[in-house]
């Protein structure tokens, strides 16, 4: 079985690589990608020895397209159904971008209540909160959003082509040479996805509060972001979420943009392996 159904219904994609008795390391993807996405950490990490678990989100890559549910309620339940169908224990949980939301809401939601989190890795994450609100001053406007939904509705396909082409990579910068086969990986787990879902999940990424969350969660975490990242800016996600976890460190990347996993694969896995094993 590569899925397991959620308790409405919904079956959730999942990659379980690795020996079953080696500790898990469980990757969360970011908007509107799939599992695809980690396919450098995940090789890497079974190279080393560990098992490696990474799940499609609901409307995503192969998981089922279905039209509800698309919030970080129902993304923290249905990766804990996935965690608990394959029993996992004394996991680190890697989430990047709206991924590391996710993470986030499920590890202060299930995973360390019921004791399987050994640590926590958020890479170019959301949290906090990305939406500009009166208790968010420095967060990002409402309009900013709205057009992604107006880009997504209009022309889905072009939309996600020129995001991955530009700011995504930071293929837009002066100097970097932007790599056709990445644009068109990250275009490929996108059209694989429902448009609905991902319609809705810029609502789930953008205008969920992660405060709670974070306050909550008391495993080590490595907060890991590019100070050139023009998707989730650093000023307003990790240096606050830093400063809301009780066990937390930070490490900037400078120069790195938000899909630094890809661009720079060798420096995160790294750094990722040290915390793991530190």
């Amino acid at each position: 079985m590569t899925s397991v159904t959620t308790h409405d219904g919904v079956a959730i994609f999942f990659k379980d690589w690795g020996p079953k008795d080696a500790q898990p390391i469980v990757f969360h993807h970011g908007w509107p990608l799939s599992a695809d996405d980690w396919d450098a950490q995940m090789l890497f990490f079974l190279s080393k020895g560990y098992r490696v678990v990474a799940h499609d989100r609901r409307g995503h890559g192969r998981s089922t397209q279905v039209s509800d549910g698309h919030d970080m309620d129902h993304y923290a339940a249905d990766s804990s159904a996935v965690v608990e169908h394959l029993d996992l224990k004394n996991s680190v949980h890697v989430g990047h971008s709206t991924g590391g939301g996710q993470a986030a809401h499920y590890v202060a939601r299930y995973g360390q209540p019921q004791g399987r989190v050994a640590k926590l890795v958020l890479i170019g994450a959301v949290p906090p909160i990305m939406l500009k609100t009166p208790a968010n001053p420095g967060g990002t406007p409402i309009e900013a959003f709205d057009g992604l939904r107006q880009q997504l509705a209009a022309n889905r396909s072009q939309f996600y082509f020129d995001l991955a082409s530009g700011p995504f990579y930071g293929f837009n910068r002066p100097g970097v040479a932007p790599s056709q086969p990445i644009i068109l990986n990250w275009w490929r787990q996108g059209m694989m996805g429902a448009a609905k879902a991902h319609y809705d999940g810029i609502r789930a990424f953008s205008e969920t509060d992660f405060t709670e969350d974070l306050q909550a969660i008391t495993v080590p975490t490595l907060v890991m972001h590019g100070d050139d990242d023009q998707i989730v800016p650093i000023a307003d996600s990790a240096l606050l979420s830093a400063k809301l976890l009780k066990n937390g460190v930070l490490k900037v990347y400078e120069t790195f943009p938000h899909g630094m996993c890809t661009t720079h694969a060798e420096v995160v896995n790294a750094d990722l392996l040290a915390f793991v094993e530190g």
